[in-house]
């Protein structure tokens, strides 16, 4: 594994809130190839509590969909054998809260593709804490040409 992640290799400057590197706000996910998986780490903060102790569920999905996305992405450049990830975007994703998540312990997320078409890649993710899985997602990830709002605005 490389020090640099998916989102500073391909999106330096990226502004995304949940994976952006250049946004000091953001939750400035790093997402990494390990084999066939993409992986990451990521240590919530007090600021992103739901009720005292536990992680809000909207900053669960934004972790889920971005590193669910990167793995799309980095998918469908190994599939065309690209030297650049394509831009994909989220065409649809199911989470699903399984049980609380404490702030106190580092979160993983492990994503695996489980489909694939040209154009896309259907991923499923799960995010962990303290060796519990407490959500996981399943969704599509489309790459966009020239043209669309989204291309390459990562």
């Amino acid at each position: 594994m490389t020090d640099a992640c998916l989102q500073e290799l391909y999106s330096p400057r990226g502004g995304c809130f949940g994976c952006g590197p250049a946004n000091p706000h953001g939750l400035r996910l790093r997402s990494f190839v390990q084999g066939q998986e993409v992986i990451a780490q990521w240590q919530p903060e007090v600021k992103y509590q739901a009720f005292p102790g536990m992680l809000n569920g909207g900053i669960i999905g934004t972790l889920l969909d971005c590193h669910s996305n990167w793995t799309a992405a980095w998918h469908l450049q190994q599939q065309d054998r690209l030297d650049l990830p394509p831009c994909t975007v989220t065409a649809d994703y199911a989470i699903k809260l399984l049980r609380p998540t404490p702030l106190d312990v580092p979160l993983e997320l492990v994503a695996r593709v489980v489909g694939f078409a040209a154009d896309r890649a259907t991923i499923e993710a799960v995010l962990s804490s303290a060796g519990k899985p407490r959500a996981t997602c399943r969704g599509t990830f489309v790459a966009v040409s020239p043209g669309h709002p989204a291309y390459h605005q990562w």
